[in-house]
């Protein structure tokens, strides 16, 4: 068959059009024979399709100062790597002829049913990265119903990526702030724009020694990046001598008075909890015993999480964490993990090790750097159509059948 008939045939709906019934019922398939399709008529790509392409043309677009800030680590980044060679140490093992024609996507986490076992991860000021920010990566991801946790410093307000998300599921994630009615703000503004959980990350009471950030002297919150939530927030303005629009600077010394806070401790939850009747998850947990007092302390999930190696240099692997804390509280309350995820079998290794779902942070910023909305959607639609074949090529076919016995540690 000659090519030129061959391209009628795939741009008219012919041989190719006959599959779509498994093509309907599986995004990898269907993702797939779209780019095919192109591809015969010379049309390849214009998206880099690997992580690490991404990446890299990400890093040609940004200037040093935003690339580094996004993806540097503490100190030397022992840990950023460790997180990716934790990874590297669980093989798949596949199981054959098992009927995986009929594959569903879909998790319950936190009793809610999601089409897909990852969330967008909560990334702070991405308007560093692209000046639509969060409200392009909201949009990408309400056009293919992937939740996502929004940061509370983030450049756009919450209520506006509320807007952007539709009717998409998201979750608020807490930086808990020194003032308890800035606090109790954010938790009613959150409320009532539609957040349906509250993350509270643990790891970042104050920020770590960043090497890279240290050398270029860069921290986009003096710039008043990153600050939306707080210079929209009546609780927060309160407190200023005069509006954010009339003197920045004052804002940003008010929000640098309020944004870590090191005090903490595992008593504060009652009161947290007493402000809101949104479910809560905690993140940042590495240690079995912190695992055992947050459920003692009554929250709904756990995420473990090492920020991908942002806060603390030489930290345990998030993954070499997981089964220790699924051990203690994967019974009890959802399990997420989050720090390293890449490609859809670092999912199918985090779910057989125990975890109910992931969150999947640098990625997609490297996506929406290299191409706003249509860069997170593009790579997002990559990313499940790695996820759907993963799944069937393991030999499974929902992912309550990924258990221990589909992954095996290798030794280095």
């Amino acid at each position: 068959m000659r090519l030129r008939n061959l391209a009628v045939l795939l741009k008219g709906g012919g041989i190719l059009r006959k599959q779509q019934p498994l093509e309907t019922r599986s995004p990898g398939i269907r993702r797939q024979l779209e780019i095919y399709r192109k591809g015969v008529l010379g049309i390849r790509p214009r998206f880099p399709v690997s992580p690490e392409e991404l990446e890299t043309k990400a890093r040609n677009i940004l200037s040093r100062e935003a690339y580094d800030y996004v993806a540097g680590g503490a100190g030397a980044e022992i840990t950023v790597r460790k997180n990716r060679e934790a990874f590297e140490r669980v093989a798949i093992l596949p199981r054959m002829l098992r009927d995986v024609a009929e594959r569903s996507l879909e998790v319950s986490v936190l009793g809610v049913r999601f089409p897909y076992p990852f969330l967008l991860a909560p990334v702070g000021v991405q308007g560093i990265v692209h000046r639509e920010g969060e409200v392009a990566v909201a949009r990408a991801a309400a056009s293919l119903g992937v939740p996502m946790v929004l940061s509370t410093a983030s450049s756009r307000s919450l209520e506006e990526v509320a807007d952007a998300l539709g009717s998409t599921p998201r979750w608020y994630q807490l930086y808990w702030p020194k003032d308890p009615e800035i606090t109790k703000s954010f938790l009613r503004r959150a409320s009532a724009a539609g957040y349906s959980a509250l993350v509270v990350t643990l790891d970042t009471t104050v920020l770590a020694w960043r090497d890279r950030d240290i050398r270029n002297a860069y921290l986009p919150f003096l710039a008043a990046e990153g600050i939306a939530n707080y210079t929209s927030d009546p609780a927060f303005r309160s407190g200023l001598d005069r509006s954010p629009e009339e003197f920045p600077m004052g804002a940003v010394r008010h929000f640098a008075r309020n944004f870590s806070n090191p005090s903490l401790t595992w008593k504060d939850l009652s009161w947290l909890r007493k402000q809101t009747d949104l479910p809560i998850l905690l993140k940042g947990i590495l240690h079995p015993d912190d695992a055992r007092k947050a459920i003692r302390a009554g929250v709904e999930g756990i995420i473990v999480s090492n920020h991908g190696g942002r806060q603390v240099d030489g930290a345990l692997a998030a993954l070499d964490a997981l089964p220790g804390i699924v051990s203690v509280a994967g019974r009890k309350l959802d399990v997420l993990f989050d720090s390293g995820v890449r490609r859809g079998s670092d999912v199918f290794k985090a779910v057989a090790m125990g975890a109910k779902a992931v969150l999947l942070g640098r990625p997609y910023l490297w996506a929406l750097a290299v191409a706003g909305e249509r860069g997170v959607r593009d790579f997002l639609q990559n990313f499940i159509a790695d996820l759907d074949l993963t799944l069937g090529l393991a030999g499974c076919r929902a992912w309550n059948e990924v258990n221990s016995t589909f992954i095996k540690q290798e030794a280095y």
